[in-house]
């Protein structure tokens, strides 16, 4: 997993998706994702590239998803993902954010919008 963290904002609506999320841009730290944690807390994410879906499998916990394509624009959201279950696959999403449940509601956050992310 990559030592940098990012700000995901969500440019559209003007609200912060994640004020910390790290990366995961290896094989390795794609796979793994958040199977090592036991929650994830309100303000925090994590961004896996190059998906097009992810798998909850032995994962403890539910979260919410957004898929975002090259441009940045949300071509997918799952509310709730739920442990042992698969996400939908979004053929256009170039990466996914898997945040806290109920992030994709108090964000706001709608298909189409235009997310920022920065470098912390």
């Amino acid at each position: 997993m990559s030592q940098a963290s990012l700000k995901i904002t969500n440019l559209t609506r003007g609200t912060v998706i994640a004020g910390h999320a790290p990366i995961a841009d290896t094989f390795f730290s794609r796979l793994i994702g958040l199977l090592n944690r036991s929650s994830l807390p309100e303000g925090e994410g994590l961004v896996i590239t190059r998906c097009q879906s992810i798998h909850m499998l032995f994962m403890r916990f539910s979260i919410d998803a957004i898929f975002a394509d090259k441009a940045n624009a949300v071509v997918g959201l799952v509310r709730g993902l739920k442990p042992f279950r698969l996400s939908p696959f979004f053929g256009k999403a170039a990466f996914a954010v898997e945040l806290p449940v109920q992030t994709i509601e108090k964000s706001q956050t709608r298909l189409g919008d235009t997310l920022q992310i920065e470098a912390k």
